[in-house]
């Protein structure tokens, strides 16, 4: 579950849909809305989006996380160019760096959402080829 109080994503989910990303094939993705228990949002009402994985059309071999929470941020950020998606404060021993440039390993993550003329293509092209030499380093590690 994703979501927030002060964004509606019941205008999200259609715009994830429009942007025609593959990524989404592997699971199931619907509105919702919840109410924190915890953190800061605890006790408010935040819409939101639900991702199913646990049902009889899931693929395994689809289901691409990181790239639906890159593709759920752009979302955000093409229907609120303003929003404050990226959080600033020192993050662990980092100073100098935003929190979600170490959490995603550099700037490109960051970037593409941000840029409105990013598109589903440019961030799978990014990604293919380190996903590609990772299958090939750690298959002679698999035993099955």
């Amino acid at each position: 579950v994703v979501g927030a109080p002060d964004i509606h994503f019941e205008k999200i989910l259609p715009q994830l849909l429009t942007l025609k990303a593959p990524w989404l094939q592997g699971c199931f993705i619907r509105p919702c809305f919840f109410e924190p228990t915890f953190h800061k949002y605890a006790g408010g009402l935040c819409s939101g989006l639900q991702i199913h994985t646990d049902h009889w059309g899931y693929q395994h071999e689809r289901f691409k996380p990181y790239r639906i929470v890159a593709l759920i941020l752009k979302a955000i950020r093409n229907n609120y160019p303003d929003y404050a998606l990226w959080r600033k404060f020192d993050y662990e021993y980092e100073t100098n760096r935003l929190a979600i440039d170490l959490l995603t390993g550099g700037t490109f993550f960051r970037t593409w959402v941000d840029d409105p003329a990013g598109k589903v293509d440019d961030f799978d092209a990014r990604l293919v080829g380190d996903e590609e030499s990772w299958e090939s380093r750690r298959k002679c590690f698999l035993l099955y």
